[in-house]
């Protein structure tokens, strides 16, 4: 049973970036469970992307699919038009796109590192400066979201540049929540935990360590659910956070509230 009303989000036109990922998926699923129109970015193939949104269940009709790199940003540029052509200004950027490969920092490849920073904080930084320069045209009251971690303000082994980006990613949120609020544009984070996806759910299944320490690292005791992220999304979305702006929603099964180790 949905938490939320079906037109919770009427009216609402939201981008997001890696939306074709696990986590993407079930983001854009409620968010068109619940009224609003998307348009979906992500670097897979169109074909590729259309499919899982439509196995995830995402409402037909309520999505636009864009296949760009946001890291350059001709691409972004790009992306904006496609998606004013496709459903008018945006109201809401959910800059979600994000990457993470381990290996402890004194290792790290400083190619990696580059990678890591244009995937997470590069893209996000200029996704949510040209979506709140098309609100600002269209005098939009919107809103700026980004998908942040637990892991900016805990330290976790063998993350450190993932966690670095998402740190960094708190305080460009926060920046664009000051710079913006007079210009009615609002700006928010929402920090997940584990989520059970990706490297996280292969680690969970096939490394006991990891296992071992991650389950210890959240007291509600099991990994966290694509769908928890979508709801937290939703509801930020939604008028109920209308007066929100500069705030990291944590929704992390209680992750950080203490140390691990």
């Amino acid at each position: 049973m949905s938490t939320f009303r079906e037109d919770a989000l009427a009216g609402e036109h939201v981008i997001i970036s890696g939306g074709a990922g696990a986590i993407g998926v079930a983001i854009v699923r409620a968010l068109t469970a619940h009224g609003a129109v998307v348009t979906v970015n992500d670097v897979v193939e169109p074909a590729e992307a259309n499919a899982r949104l439509a196995a995830a269940g995402a409402v037909a009709g309520r999505t636009a699919y864009v296949q760009a790199d946001l890291t350059q940003h001709s691409e972004v540029e790009r992306t904006l038009r496609a998606a004013d052509a496709a459903f008018g200004p945006v109201t809401a950027a959910l800059c979600h796109a994000g990457m993470v490969q381990s290996g402890p920092l004194v290792d790290y490849p400083e190619a990696l590192w580059d990678q890591t920073m244009a995937l997470n904080l590069k893209a996000a930084f200029m996704l949510a400066q040209a979506s709140a320069r098309m609100m600002q045209n269209a005098s939009i009251a919107g809103h700026l979201l980004f998908t942040t971690s637990w892991v900016g303000a805990v330290p976790w082994p063998e993350i450190g540049p993932y966690s670095a980006s998402k740190a960094a990613m708190n305080m460009m949120m926060k920046t664009f929540a000051r710079e913006l609020a007079p210009r009615g544009i609002r700006s928010n984070a929402i920090a997940p935990g584990i989520v059970g996806v990706g490297m996280a759910k292969r680690q969970w299944d096939t490394e006991p360590e990891y296992r071992a320490r991650a389950g210890r690292a959240v007291p509600l005791g099991s990994l966290q659910t694509p769908e928890s992220v979508a709801d937290a999304v939703v509801f930020l979305c939604s008028p109920a956070a209308s007066y929100m702006t500069g705030s990291i929603l944590l929704v992390d099964g209680g992750c950080s509230l203490y140390p691990m180790d």
